[in-house]
């Protein structure tokens, strides 16, 4: 699950591929696509993403207009400087301007201020410098934008661009222990037992212990008449190497799960 780290979450795989989804085509991408790509259910990927918005790791949903289609305007890029202790105040001043459509600050360089606008005309957009310079934003530079193009954040894709197996999670602990989030695969030996069950079966490691189950919108304390299902998302705790034989149970029979170590 995600989890707080110093004031901001640190996003696990599954949250990773959500957002590499979303940025690829949020408008044609339905949560039972990145579910099936993910193996979770639909509606583990509809709580992930509310909850990505809830704390502000998905800040909106923006449409792609080409303007000079739309109606043969133009869009022009200003590089401008401004007073390094004004900056963040004047980019929320400057989106206020008729035809500005997007503000980016920049940390640090003469040119911190990046303005992109839309203008019907080169009449239009020598408006808009004007009322840039009368708030104290120096023009260093201009171009009329051709094209722009966005792609998702490869880092969050999958490694290879095929359908992963079930995905884990892993928080290394003193000892050797580890704390692991996995997918239940849809034919895994825990899959349709109970923890009770799992354990006098064998399935489950004598020193594994389930400490949370997310299930759809639901986070569920796991007791030993707690059923697993296919596609729940299982934390797990080992105090040994929480590869073999822990995860074993979770697996489908073709074994590997792909995983990552969070540090």
């Amino acid at each position: 699950m995600t989890e707080r780290t110093g004031g901001d979450y640190r996003l696990d795989e599954i949250d990773r591929r959500i957002v590499y989804a979303l940025m690829g085509d949020a408008r044609n991408t339905a949560a039972p696509a990145i579910a099936e790509e993910v193996s979770v259910s639909p509606a583990t990927i509809r709580n992930r993403i509310a909850k990505l918005e809830e704390h502000g790791v998905i800040e909106g949903y923006h449409a792609t207009v080409d303007f000079e289609r739309a109606d043969g305007s133009l869009m022009n890029l200003f590089l401008c400087h401004a007073p390094f202790d004004e900056v963040e105040g004047l980019a929320r001043r400057v989106g206020t301007v008729p035809g500005v459509v997007n503000v980016r600050e920049l940390m640090g360089g003469r040119m911190n201020l990046h303005v992109l606008a839309v203008g019907t005309d080169t009449s239009d957009l020598r408006r808009i410098g004007r009322e840039l310079e009368k708030m104290n934003v120096e023009i260093e530079d201009e171009f009329l934008l051709q094209n722009e193009h966005t792609f998702p954040y490869a880092p969050y894709g999958p490694a290879d661009g095929r359908r992963r197996e079930p995905l884990t999670d892993y928080i290394s602990l003193t000892g050797g222990a580890e704390v692991v989030e996995v997918t239940v695969a849809e034919d895994a030996p825990i899959a349709g037992r109970t923890l009770e069950e799992a354990d006098d079966d064998g399935i489950l490691d004598d020193h594994t212990l389930v400490i949370a189950i997310e299930r759809d919108d639901d986070v569920i304390t796991p007791h030993g008449d707690t059923e697993i299902r296919p596609y729940d998302v299982v934390t797990v705790f080992s105090p040994t190497d929480a590869d073999e034989p822990a995860l074993r149970g979770f697996r489908g029979p073709d074994g590997d799960v792909e995983s990552t170590r969070v540090r």
